[in-house]
C-alpha cells in the first residue's frame, strides 16, 4: 500500500518503521502546513492515510482525506465532540473512516474486561470506582481517549454512574478520572473498585508504542478499498 502519514511525531515514526517492515510504501509525511503545500498532489495517489497528529489539526486532516477520496485511519483523540458530524459526513460523501481511541490489541481486550467487570459490580454499591491514567508529558489531551472510552463503557454498564469528570470529586454519580503526566510513559490505565474492606483493580500498561503502531497498520490494511465507518471491534472481534 501507498501510505500517507499525517503526523510525524513519535507515533508517526514508529508507524513508518512497521509499515516498511511489512513492505508498504510511505508516500508522504505531513508534519506542518508547508508539508501539505509540498505534497498535496501526492496525497491523491495514496491508498490510505494514517493520522496521528494533534487535536487541533486532526479534523482538517480528516476533511482533506474525504475530499481526496482517501480512506483514513485516525489515532488522534481529543476531537470526539465532533464525531457525530464527521460520521454523518463520511456516510454522505461515501468515504472510509477507521477511528479508535487506542489501537493496541491488549487495550481492546482490556476494554471488554472493563465492560464485564462494570456489569458484575452493579450489585455491589459499596464499591466506589475511579480511573487513573498516566501518560508522557507531550500528550496534549486530558483525559486520554482510552480513559474516556473506559469511562463511557463503565457508565453504560454501571447504573449508579451518570457522567465522568476529569478530577476527583465527592459526587457519587460522577465517575472520576485522575490524569497524570510523567516523562517517558507510553500509557498506563487503571480501573479501581474500592470498598472499606478491599480493592479490585484491572490495569493495562503499555511497555512501548509498537503495539499501537502495529494496530494502526493492521487497520490501514483492513480498510484498503473499503467504504464506511470502522472501529477496532470490526478488526479484532
Amino acid at each position: 500500500m501507498k501510505i500517507a502519514l499525517l503526523g510525524y511525531g513519535k507515533m508517526g515514526k514508529e508507524i513508518e518503521k512497521i509499515a516498511l517492515e511489512r513492505n508498504h510504501e510511505i508516500l508522504m509525511k505531513i508534519d506542518s502546513f508547508d508539508d501539505w503545500n509540498e505534497h498535496i498532489y501526492d496525497f491523491l495517489k495514496a491508498d490510505v492515510a494514517i493520522e496521528f497528529s494533534t487535536p487541533t489539526t486532526v479534523l482538517d486532516n480528516i476533511l482533506k482525506a474525504f475530499a481526496a477520496n482517501v480512506p483514513i485511519v485516525v489515532g488522534t483523540t481529543g476531537w470526539y465532540d465532533q464525531l457525530d458530524t464527521i460520521r454523518d459526513l463520511c456516510i454522505e460523501k461515501q468515504q472510509c473512516l477507521f477511528y479508535a481511541s487506542n489501537f493496541s490489541l491488549g487495550v481492546n481486550v482490556f476494554f471488554e474486561i472493563n465492560k464485564k467487570l462494570a456489569q458484575l459490580m452493579n450489585t455491589h454499591p459499596d464499591y466506589e470506582v475511579f480511573i487513573e491514567e498516566v501518560h508522557h508529558t507531550q500528550k496534549m489531551d486530558s483525559p486520554s481517549g482510552t480513559a474516556i472510552t473506559l469511562a463511557n463503557d463503565i457508565i453504560s454498564n454501571l447504573k449508579r454512574k451518570e457522567i465522568w469528570k476529569n478530577e476527583m470529586t465527592e459526587n457519587a454519580e460522577n465517575l472520576d478520572i485522575k490524569s497524570i503526566r510523567e516523562s517517558n510513559v507510553p500509557g498506563t490505565h487503571t480501573v479501581s473498585y474500592q470498598s472499606a474492606n478491599d480493592t479490585i483493580e484491572i490495569k493495562h500498561i503499555a511497555n512501548n508504542r509498537v503495539g499501537f503502531a502495529l494496530g494502526a497498520i493492521l487497520a490501514a490494511e483492513f480498510i484498503a478499498g473499503k467504504k464506511g465507518i470502522y472501529e477496532m471491534k470490526d478488526l479484532l472481534f
